[in-house]
């Protein structure tokens, strides 16, 4: 985090942040980004925990979103806007996110991550997620390429 950064504050986010939300998922470098109705319905559906960071203002700096199904719970995406990438407000969300799923009984959470994005995988370890898989040629990039997913797991009980 900048010297000069107010600390993150983190909530869970409704559906007046779906434009926000999709916004940031665009900004993500994802193949194909969401709309705002996908976003709105995604927070809206109960089996979803979406929590937000905000910076120094109320703008929306980061998002992530997660399903829940029994003891388990998938990160469908996680997001912080280029502007504030390396300003610590990944680590604040996830931890605020990974509490969460730990209040509402989550024990095991599931992710995938496009190898090669090294911050994301240093992100994910630093809170104790491990390789689980790979998935060859997963996710589509933009050149017509595709890249490999590597399947990762934290034991939150």
């Amino acid at each position: 985090m900048h010297p000069d950064s107010a600390p993150a504050r983190t909530m869970r986010l409704d559906g007046g942040h779906a434009r926000q939300v999709a916004i940031l998922h665009h900004q993500g470098g994802f193949a194909r980004g969401w709309e705002p109705a996908e976003c709105a319905a995604l927070i809206a559906d109960a089996g979803v925990a979406t929590d937000g960071v905000f910076g120094s203002g109320s703008q929306l700096a980061g998002f992530v979103m997660s399903r829940k199904a029994a003891d388990e719970a998938e990160i469908l995406s996680i997001v912080i806007a280029p502007a504030h990438r390396r300003d610590g407000l990944g680590r604040a969300l996830l931890s605020a996110h990974l509490a969460r799923l730990a209040e509402a009984g989550v024990a095991h959470v599931f992710l995938e991550v496009e190898e090669g994005n090294l911050a994301a995988e240093r992100l994910y370890r630093h809170f104790g997620f491990r390789e689980v898989g790979r998935r060859k040629g997963y996710y589509p990039k933009a050149d017509g390429s595709r890249a490999t997913a590597i399947a990762m797991r934290l034991d939150l009980a």
